[in-house]
């Protein structure tokens, strides 16, 4: 079957009010680009004429601008799942104009097929490559590329250019099968494949096919400061403290890394510690700072779900595709953030906090408890099934006028069942075994900002007695505080007691 190449305007024609949409990639890599820009107008020429346009939204994790940022101005985004980062698509969540639902990544592809989700009409989704018999070569992220396609009534392809065909062969391509029939996942090491090289569809429902050459629309990420660099070598000197006691075996095991800087410090860290071996990366998104150990040496393998790259560090990669191509491997997200895999390796997964309290309850989506920021992501799929969870955070934000603990969470994300360590510039709180109370001096003492320690002592000794000694009447005054006067340093007890 021959493949019909429309322009982006005529591929938008082919969505409707009221549609949902399926969309590719995961993070700015891999997402469609030119067609989302499209349909955006269109709401807004549909808007313009007295006429409703907004459709339902499923991808696989955040995306870029021109998809995110560009439906969201146009007004045209009747619900969006499961994770965003784009700040326009942020402010109409949290003026309650979209409904947005924050789940799991590991979940979202499984529950669409279950028919929890709803239908999915139409699939929009970025190639390297696509044959007339139906064979789809992802980019550099795949997200739930598979189950959409698969989904879809009809599908919808942007072929990037910027993107080689000699790509195949990066990606490992399956769906697992539904209940009662699921096996296991035979993932025994990140290396492992399992699946195809390419998502197979039935040609006759790729509608159109969009020439691009856009680039991925992931920023740079900003240089390390000295807060982030304590972070990154306390988070080393632990691992290399437990390997040293045993608690680690000798080999070391894969690793799970969040995105941003702190992840970038960490990683660079360990990186640098010759007393850590050369490792495995079994993780959502693969970073810059992983391709720079890759080439050095310390990292052996990197399976994940995209290549969250710089567009320089994507460049290198496609540039040296032998070296790479046996060393990176992207797969779907319900395999590359599945909970039965993370606790089969055994990974150390270092996610961010937003905000901790001192009993070791994790926020890391909601502001103040009610503004979201961006989503729980996968940080969930892997903290309750690594063999060691830790989470990393500045001890403060804001100049300081912010405490990132607090007696209390506003919002709960990850239980205290879950964590495992809490690491900041100042130190590290190993919470293994460890009550509440003893969880709570752990904190204080080697986490918490000096500025913050005299209130939250303070606090402890108000507590009520019991096995988690909380003051329910100023459990949350740090952000009555914060809200008040904007700094939390001014609280004062006697005004919430």
């Amino acid at each position: 079957m021959a493949l019909k190449f429309i322009t982006a305007e005529e591929a938008a024609t082919y969505v409707h009010n009221d549609d949902t949409v399926g969309f590719s990639g995961f993070t700015p890599s891999g997402c469609p680009k030119v067609v989302p820009s499209a349909v955006a107008k269109l709401a807004e020429a549909e808007h313009e004429k007295g006429h409703p346009f907004q459709i339902g939204m499923f991808t696989g994790a955040s995306t870029g601008d021109h998809l995110d940022g560009a439906l969201a101005r146009a007004k045209a985004i009747k619900f969006r799942m499961p994770y965003q980062t784009n700040k326009d698509l942020r402010a109409l969540l949290n003026a309650r104009e979209t409904n947005y639902v924050d789940m799991h990544l590991s979940e979202l592809a499984q529950d669409l097929r279950y028919g929890f989700l709803g239908k999915v009409d139409v699939a929009i989704v970025e190639a390297a490559d696509v044959t007339e018999d139906g064979e789809i070569v992802p980019t550099s992220g795949v997200g739930i590329l598979p189950t959409i396609c698969r989904m879809a009534d009809r599908i919808i392809i942007e072929l990037n250019a910027r993107h080689p065909k000699e790509i195949r062969g990066m990606h490992d391509i399956i769906e697992l099968q539904d209940p009662p029939y699921r096996r296991e996942i035979p993932v025994y090491k990140p290396s492992d494949r399992i699946g195809t090289d390419c998502v197979k569809v039935d040609p006759r429902k790729i509608v159109g096919v969009v020439r691009t050459n856009e680039p991925n629309e992931q920023g740079k990420f900003t240089p390390l400061d000295d807060v982030t660099k304590a972070i990154g070598q306390n988070v080393s000197d632990f691992l290399v403290a437990e390997l040293k006691a045993g608690r680690l075996p000798k080999e070391f095991v894969p690793l799970q890394s969040g995105v941003g800087n702190v992840a970038n410090a960490v990683l660079g860290c360990m990186g640098e510690n010759k007393d850590i071996p050369a490792f495995n990366i079994y993780t959502e998104v693969i970073q810059d700072a992983v391709i720079k150990l890759m080439k050095e040496g310390r990292i052996k393998f990197a399976s994940g779900c995209s290549l969250t790259v710089s567009n320089e560090v994507l460049d290198d990669i496609y540039a040296h595709l032998d070296f790479f191509k046996p060393r990176l491997l992207l797969r779907p997200q319900e395999i590359s953030n599945n909970p039965e895999v993370a606790r089969r390796l055994g990974l150390i997964a270092i996610n961010t906090a937003l905000e901790a309290d001192i009993f070791g309850n994790i926020n890391s989506t909601h502001v103040s408890g009610t503004r979201m920021m961006n989503g729980i992501g996968g940080s969930g799929d892997f903290t309750r099934s690594a063999m060691l969870s830790i989470f990393t955070t500045p001890s403060t934000a804001k100049g300081g006028t912010i405490s990132a603990f607090v007696p209390m969470v506003s919002h709960l994300d990850h239980s205290e069942h879950s964590v495992k360590a809490i690491i900041t510039e100042y130190g590290v709180a190993d919470l293994r075994g460890k009550s509440p109370m003893q969880r709570a001096r752990l904190i204080i003492d080697h986490c918490v900002h000096p500025d913050y320690k005299p209130l939250l002592n303070e606090y402890l000794a108000m507590g009520i007695k019991g096995q988690t000694p909380q003051n329910l009447k100023c459990c949350f005054a740090f952000h009555l505080e914060a809200a008040k006067s904007g700094d939390m340093r001014n609280l004062k007890w006697s005004d919430y007691v």
